[in-house]
């Protein structure tokens, strides 16, 4: 296991389209996605907690007038979303090893036009949820990085996750919830998927779990509050 993740974090090092610690963009890249890296100026789109950048890829492959760029802390997993970009020639998608809680470090104030979520761990645990991706601290977060009129979603397989996230969208300033579903796969929502599945997520499926989406629009910066 320990040859294995060496190997994925040579891939990481030697690959264009990881941002990573070492590398110059790394301390440079902040507010110039688009001018530096993409080179245009097409809409980015973030996947926090991307894993191996399943959604990032399939989201790259179907939209190529878009910017993707998959976000995760585990260099070992990103290294095989950025090998199947790389061998699908997608120069669109680009993935990023960092820490959700420091983003602010690599991303300006409206620097970002869209954020997914796609099934994280739901932290289910009373005391785990300042880790909870969609708790009011990460929300507050999200909104000073997506532009205003921005959107962000979730999918996540995890009733409860679902059922938190809705309650704190409703309170949330600067979110208006926009559709949200418990059984995507049996609603008017699913064709504007693409067919786009993780690895996890069919297995889910395959245990008899829905999958559950929620979509709201960022309607301004709150980024002054509290969080």
């Amino acid at each position: 296991m320990a040859r294995r993740k060496l190997f994925r974090f040579a891939q990481n090092a030697a690959a264009d389209n990881v941002i990573e610690v070492g590398k110059p963009l790394y301390t440079t890249i902040r507010g110039k996605w688009r001018e530096v890296y993409f080179k245009n100026e097409n809409p980015v789109i973030l996947e926090l907690a991307c894993g191996k950048g399943e959604y990032t890829v399939g989201l790259g492959k179907t939209f190529p007038d878009r910017n993707y760029i998959g976000v995760d802390i585990k260099g070992d997993r990103i290294a095989r979303g950025s090998q199947a970009a790389l061998q699908l020639g997608l120069k669109n998608v680009g993935f990023l090893r960092a820490s959700i809680q420091f983003l602010d470090e690599f991303f300006e104030p409206g620097e970002v036009d869209e954020i997914w979520l796609v099934h994280p761990d739901p932290q289910p645990k009373d005391r785990d949820e300042k880790k909870r991706l969609t708790n009011r601290a990460f929300l507050t977060r999200y909104a000073r990085w997506i532009k205003p009129g921005g959107i962000f979603h979730l999918k996540t397989d995890n009733p409860f996750l679902y059922e938190y996230t809705l309650e704190v969208l409703k309170d949330m300033p600067g979110y208006v919830l926009l559709e949200h579903t418990d059984n995507l796969y049996e609603s008017d929502l699913l064709a504007e998927h693409h067919n786009i599945t993780t690895h996890y997520e069919k297995l889910f499926r395959e245990q008899g779990f829905t999958i559950k989406y929620i979509r709201a629009r960022i309607l301004g910066d709150f980024s002054a509050e509290q969080s």
